[in-house]
């Protein structure tokens, strides 16, 4: 079982340095899980950038996938360091990502309201003008 804190050196380029903004970090854990390793080809294969490794161990604590908004995996405990006026980088990053894609979508829908709003004037303009040409 790893229980405690351990070190954890991030990959620079990485969105997780991004949001701690220094190489190496110390989170806590409490699990019995391990990335195996004979899978780190695969997944880099597959868009999975290893973000985060614990060298002492040779263990993988950080994944993400970079063409993704916000897709980070870790197994260390965010929670651990997180209080309610000063939570872990990794939930205010979270957050800061779900606004800015609510408010790309909000914009998106308010577009395609004003395009449909305009669109069902000028049909109800239409409708209306040729009504008064028949009476």
């Amino acid at each position: 079982m790893r229980l405690g804190a351990y070190p954890c050196s991030l990959v620079k380029g990485t969105r997780v340095r991004d949001i701690y903004g220094v190489q190496n970090i110390e989170e806590r854990h409490r699990h019995r899980y391990e990335f195996n390793n004979k899978f780190k080809p695969l997944f880099e294969k597959h868009g999975m950038q290893l973000s985060g490794e614990c060298k002492d161990r040779n263990l993988i604590e950080i994944v993400e996938i970079t063409e993704h908004p916000w897709f980070i995996g870790v197994q260390f405990h965010p929670e651990f360091n997180s209080k309610p006026l000063d939570p872990h980088p990794l939930f205010k990053s979270f957050v800061a990502a779900a606004l800015k894609s609510s408010k790309k979508q909000n914009n998106s829908k308010q577009k395609t309201a004003t395009k449909k709003t305009k669109s069902s004037r000028r049909k109800s303009t239409a409708r209306s003008g040729a009504a008064q040409w028949r009476s």
